[in-house]
C-alpha cells in the first residue's frame, strides 16, 4: 500500500492567526501544554520581528477528527469546523498568539527599540531592536504594577512597544490613541517660541513612531511559518510516528564544538586538553556553570567582546589560547569569590551572568592584599545588586558587558570618554536610581525558589549567606551536604495547613533549605509545632540561633490554635498569620539585601534587632 506524502507549504502569521481565531485548528489531547518560558518566547519574537526562519511546523488536515482535541491557550473556543490538528509547533504559535495578545499571566512583552530610550546619550544609540518582557503583579492595593507599563509615555521613554500593537489584524484605532498618549506629553504648546516649527518636529517624530510600528506589523503579518501537511486520509498510527520522528532531536554541533575546531585550525592545540588540565587544576568552577560556556564567555570579555554568541564569534581565537592561563586564574578565583559569598552551586545561582564578568575582572584585580580587598568589595556590591535588582532580567548578556566595562574602569583607574574618572554611578548595576533594589512588596510576591527564578534564589543565597543552620542538627549549609542531596526545599509555615484554607504555600519568603525529614500528619498544626514534632531540638536559645541564620520571625511563627477552629475563622486566622508571618521575613530579607549591596557582611541578629527597632519607631510615631 502506497503512504499518503506530506507536502511543505509557506502560510503568513496573520493567516495562522485568522485560522486560530475562527477555531479551525486544534491540538491533539495527547500533546503536552505550553512549556516555553518566557526567554524561550523572547527568543522567538526576535527571530519573527527580524525576519529569521523559523523550522518547519506539522499539521494533519482534518475530515473527521481522529484525535481527542482541545484548542490553544486562549484562543477562542468557536465549537466551529476544525480543519487542521497542529501536531508540531504548539510551542511557537501559542507563544505568538498569547504574547500579540498580551494574555500572559503576570507578564507583558516588548520591543526594545534603542533610538527611543530616553536614558541613553545619542551617541551610545544603535538601530537594534530586542524583544523583552516584564514581570506584572499586583500590589495590595489591587493595582497591577509597575505601573509604568501601562503609560505609553512611559514605556517610549524607556525605548520600549508593547508587543500587542504588532498584531496582526485592523487595530489601526488602538495604535493612533497608543502613540497619542505616548506622545502627548512632548507636544508643544502655543505659546512656545518656534511654534510651528516644534509642531511640524513632533508631527515628523509622531509619523515616524507610526511606520515604524506599522513596518513591524508589516514583517510580523507577512512572516511565513510554513507547515508540512499530512493528508487526511493518513492514520492515526502514522500520524503519530510521524510526530515521535518530529520531535526526536539528534544532539546538534554546539557554538564550542565549532570554536575548538577552528582553534585546532589556526593553534593546532586541543581545547579539549586545555579544557580538562583547568578542569584537573581548579575543580571548583565547573559546580557554577558548564565550563564551555565559562570559558567562551570570560575570553569574551577579555577581548572586550560581548559574552554571548555573536561575542564569541567574533573573539580572535588565536588570543583566546594566548590569554588562557590569566583566564584559567580569573574563573578560579571567580569560583573562590563565589564561595566566600555562600554559593555553592548552579542549582542555587540566582543568575549566571555573572560568573563570566567576575572572572574577567579578577585578571585585572591584583595580588596586593590591601587593594585586592578593596576590589572585592566592589565585587560584593556587583554580585548582590545584580540579584536584586532588574537589571539580568533582560539583554544580560549586553548588560553585564556595560556593567564589565565600568567595574574594569574602576580597577584600572581609566577614565571614561569625557576625562572623567569611572565611578561607581557609571556601573548601571550599582545605580540606584536605574536599578533599585526590591522592596518588601516585591519579596513578598517571589516565587519557589527551586525553579528558575533569580529573586527567589537570590532570597536563598541572603540565608545561605548567614549560614542557614540546620533545624535539627544545627550544621551550617555547605556544598558536600547540596552534592549529597542532604538539604531540601522545606515549607516554614506547613504546605498542608495552606492548602487546607486554599492559600498559596510556595513564596520563596516560606523556604528554608534544611534537611529532609520524613512528613508527618501536619494538616492542622501550627506552623512552631509542627517543626517541633518534626525535629529534635535542645533549648529555646538554639532553636532561636537556628531560626534565625534563616530570617524566620520568631513571634510570627509562634501562631497556632488552629486545631479548635474551622471554616471561615479558620481561613481568617490561618491567611492573616501567614501574611505578617512573610510581611516581617520580607523586612528582614529587605534590610540584609540593603547591607549585602553596600559590600558589607551581615549578621542575623543585628539585621533583625535592625528592623525590629524600626518598626518600633514607626509604630511609636504613628501613635
Amino acid at each position: 500500500m502506497r503512504m499518503p506524502s506530506s507536502s511543505a507549504q509557506d502560510r503568513q502569521v496573520s493567516v495562522w492567526f485568522q485560522k486560530i481565531q475562527s477555531g479551525e485548528i486544534k491540538l491533539p489531547r495527547f500533546q503536552r501544554h505550553q512549556a516555553w518560558d518566557k526567554n524561550r518566547v523572547c527568543s522567538l519574537l526576535d527571530t519573527v520581528t527580524k525576519n529569521l526562519p523559523l523550522g518547519v511546523t506539522l499539521l494533519l488536515n482534518v475530515d473527521k477528527e481522529q484525535f481527542v482535541s482541545r484548542y490553544l491557550v486562549t484562543a477562542p473556543e468557536t465549537q466551529g469546523r476544525v480543519t487542521e490538528h497542529l501536531l508540531d509547533g504548539q510551542q511557537r504559535l501559542t507563544a505568538l498568539w498569547r504574547a500579540l495578545h498580551n494574555n500572559y499571566d503576570g507578564i507583558s512583552y516588548f520591543l526594545y527599540i534603542d533610538t527611543y530610550n530616553e536614558a541613553k546619550d545619542e551617541s551610545e544609540k544603535t538601530h537594534e531592536s530586542q524583544v523583552w518582557y516584564w514581570s506584572r503583579w499586583t500590589n495590595k492595593s489591587g493595582k497591577t504594577m509597575p505601573l509604568w507599563v501601562d503609560v505609553p509615555s512611559e514605556c517610549l521613554k524607556r525605548g520600549v512597544i508593547p508587543m500587542h500593537l504588532f498584531r496582526p489584524g485592523d487595530i489601526a484605532s488602538e495604535i493612533d490613541a497608543w502613540v497619542d498618549k505616548a506622545l502627548k506629553t512632548s507636544k508643544p504648546s502655543s505659546y512656545m517660541e518656534s511654534f510651528e516649527t516644534l509642531l511640524m518636529e513632533w508631527m515628523n517624530k509622531k509619523a515616524k513612531l507610526k511606520d515604524y510600528i506599522r513596518d513591524v506589523r508589516e514583517t510580523i503579518t507577512h512572516f511565513n511559518l510554513p507547515y508540512l501537511a499530512l493528508p487526511s486520509q493518513t492514520t492515526k498510527e502514522t500520524a503519530l510516528q510521524v510526530f515521535i520522528n518530529m520531535n526526536t532531536n539528534s544532539k546538534p554541533l554546539s557554538q564550542y564544538d565549532i570554536i575548538r575546531a577552528e582553534i585546532e585550525g589556526v593553534k593546532d592545540v586541543s581545547l579539549d586538553d586545555y579544557q580538562h588540565e583547568l578542569d584537573k587544576k581548579y575543580p571548583a568552577i565547573q559546580h557554577y556553570f558548564e565550563l564551555p560556556f565559562l570559558i567562551l564567555a570570560t575570553s569574551a570579555l577579555m577581548q572586550g567582546k560581548l559574552p554571548n554568541q555573536r561575542g564569541m564569534w567574533d573573539m580572535s581565537k588565536e588570543s583566546m589560547v594566548d590569554n588562557w592561563e590569566k583566564m584559567a586564574l580569573g574563573l578560579s578565583k571567580m569560583a573562590a569569590f563565589m564561595e566566600s559569598q555562600s554559593i555553592y552551586d548552579r542549582s542555587r545561582l540566582p543568575t549566571n551572568a555573572v560568573l563570566a564578568v567576575i572572572a574577567a575582572l579578577y585578571v585585572d584585580i591584583p595580588e596586593n592584599l590591601d587593594s585586592r580587598g578593596n576590589f572585592e568589595i566592589l565585587l560584593k556590591k556587583y554580585l548582590w545588586s545584580s540579584f536584586f535588582t532588574d537589571r539580568y532580567e533582560n539583554s544580560a548578556a549586553s548588560h553585564a558587558f556595560n556593567d564589565f566595562v565600568a567595574l574594569k574602569g574602576i580597577i584600572n583607574g581609566e577614565c571614561k570618554s569625557d576625562g572623567s574618572p569611572f565611578t561607581e554611578r557609571d556601573v548601571p548595576v550599582l545605580n540606584r536610581e536605574l536599578y533599585p533594589l526590591s522592596t518588601d512588596d516585591e519579596l513578598k510576591r517571589v516565587g519557589w525558589p527551586k525553579r528558575e527564578n533569580i529573586r527567589g534564589r537570590g532570597i536563598m543565597a541572603v540565608f545561605s549567606k548567614l549560614g542557614a543552620q540546620d533545624f535539627a542538627d544545627g550544621s551550617q549549609l555547605n556544598r558536600q551536604q547540596l552534592i549529597d542531596g542532604r538539604r531540601h526545599y522545606h515549607h516554614v509555615f506547613p504546605d498542608a495547613l495552606l492548602k487546607d484554607v486554599g492559600a498559596e504555600s510556595y513564596f520563596a519568603l516560606n523556604c528554608a533549605l534544611i534537611t529532609d525529614k520524613t512528613n508527618l500528619n501536619i494538616s492542622n498544626k501550627d506552623p512552631m509545632n509542627y517543626l517541633k514534632d518534626r525535629y529534635n531540638w535542645t533549648s529555646e536559645d538554639i532553636v532561636n540561633t537556628r531560626l534565625q541564620s534563616h530570617l524566620i520571625p520568631l513571634e510570627e511563627l509562634k501562631c497556632g490554635d488552629y486545631e479548635g477552629l474551622s471554616g471561615e475563622d479558620k481561613v481568617i486566622k490561618v491567611t492573616q498569620d501567614f501574611a505578617q508571618f512573610i510581611a516581617k521575613r520580607a523586612a528582614y530579607v529587605a534590610k540584609a539585601v540593603e547591607i549585602l549591596a553596600q559590600g558589607r557582611d551581615i549578621i542575623a541578629s543585628e539585621i533583625i534587632n535592625s528592623v525590629e527597632q524600626q518598626l518600633a519607631l514607626e509604630e511609636e510615631v504613628s501613635a
